[in-house]
Formats: C-alpha cells, structure tokens, sequence
C-alpha cells in the first residue's frame, strides 16, 4: 500500500466521521413497526419505468431524487435522465419526488453558497413545472455531505438522506439519515440487513440508481430488485415513500 493510498482513506475516514458527528437534528424513533423505504438517486428513466413498475404491481410506492438540471439528459452514467412527461405518472401513482439539488452537485466539495443556491433553484424550478408539488425529502449527490451543506440543507428539507449502508434505529440524524444502496451489496447480504432492521424495529431506506438488465455501476437489474421488494414484504415491514415513512418513525402510532 502506497503512502498516497494510506492518506486517502485516512482522509475518507476523517471526512465521513466529520460529516456523521456535525450539525446534527437527532430526534428519537417512536415507529412500532418496522419501516422499510426504496429510493432511486438521479431518476433515471428506468428508476420509474422499471423499479416503479415492479413497486406498482406489489402496491407499493417509493421515492425518486431528482436534479432538475439533468433533466431530459440522454446520456449520463446511469442512462437516460427523467423528462418532464414522467411527473405526471410519478406522481399519479403515489410515488415521492424528492430533490437532488439542481445540478447534481457534489455534496462534499460544493462549496456551501453554492450548495443552497442549487438547492433554491431545484425547488423554484420544480414550482414553475409542477406549481402543487414540493420536495419534502432530499438526497445528498456523489459523496457524504460537508457540515456547512448539511446546515444549509436543513433549512429547506423534513429529512436529508446520506448512505451509510445501515438503517435507522433509535435516534436519527433528520440531517443525515442512513441508506443502504442496493448495488454496494449482495443478495445474502441484503437480506441480513432486513432481517436486522425488522429485529431492531428500524428504519431501513434502500437507494439505488438504474434499474435495467445491464445496469451501470450504480444500478441494479430487474431482478435483484425483484427479490429485495419480495424480501422486504416478507419481513412485514411497513413500506413507505422516504417521507412517509419519516412521518411514522417520529409519530406516536395508536
């Protein structure tokens, strides 16, 4: 191992400590059952078309994080970006719309002023396309976000969702909230992750991108996807939109 190679994790590991440990909103857990959320970052076409499909067929709903400045984007790492004819059916079929900032910026290294500009500009855009809707979640682009852009996304947002590749369980940053991506695990894997957050009564928000039978990198394939919704159901985990499912997990259930 390089000395290089040892700066750079030690600098992931500071950064992600930094980002954890900063400017947090915790608050306590008070869901009786456990919750289970799918969220899709970057909306890509195939997010809705596929991954929204098989959610639909199993009456289920999730959460689509969208920057409103890739839209209409033929070519990106994950295929095909959303345009605007795909609001009307999101939204017709209960899913969440969640923000992404504008221009997909990197949660780390934009520098916060610019962070809430992108974020003020994904809300006042969604406004002039959609004038009822409103984003009531948000997911944090590329990388763990700074402590100045957790602050300045706090102000606009119910929750801000990070990864983490864990679930909620007890108290919860509102600011950073734990997910755990599909594409970073395995079958095994994912169905130990369930099993843990239905033992633990928690919160567990899948993330992923594309959904497709050759999926990019930070995709899944219709299958796997598949499996992990028959897996959650299974579990008898309430399966909520991310900002439903927060809603429940601070809210006395009777």
């Amino acid at each position: 191992m390089t000395v290089n190679s040892i700066w750079a994790k030690a600098w992931d590991r500071f950064r992600l400590s930094l980002s954890q440990l900063s400017v947090r909103r915790m608050v306590p857990m008070r869901n009786s059952r456990p919750l289970i959320s799918f969220s899709f970052d970057d909306f890509p076409r195939t997010a809705l078309q596929v991954g929204g499909g098989i959610l639909q067929r199993h009456n289920l709903r999730g959460t689509f994080y969208a920057a409103l400045g890739l839209m209409d984007r033929a070519n990106s790492p994950v295929g095909p970006i959303f345009s605007q004819a795909d609001f009307q059916p999101l939204l017709s079929a209960g899913h969440e719309l969640g923000c992404h900032t504008f221009g997909h910026d990197h949660a780390w290294n934009t520098p916060s002023q610019d962070f809430d500009r992108s974020l003020v500009q994904n809300r006042e855009s969604l406004q002039r396309l959609l004038p009822t809707a409103e984003f009531k979640t948000m997911s944090y682009p590329i990388d763990v976000p700074r402590p100045q852009n957790k602050r300045r996304a706090s102000k606009y947002f119910a929750g801000c969702r990070g990864g983490g590749q864990t679930f909620n369980v007890g108290t919860m940053d509102l600011n950073n909230l734990r997910a755990f991506f599909i594409e970073k695990s395995t079958p095994a894997l994912i169905e130990q992750v369930i099993e843990q957050n239905t033992q633990a009564c928690g919160w567990l928000v899948f993330a992923t991108h594309d959904v497709c039978d050759q999926p990019s990198r930070f995709g899944c394939t219709p299958r796997l996807f598949e499996e992990v919704v028959r897996q959650a159901m299974k579990s008898g985990s309430r399966i909520l939109p991310v900002s439903e499912a927060l809603h429940a997990s601070v809210s006395v259930e009777k």
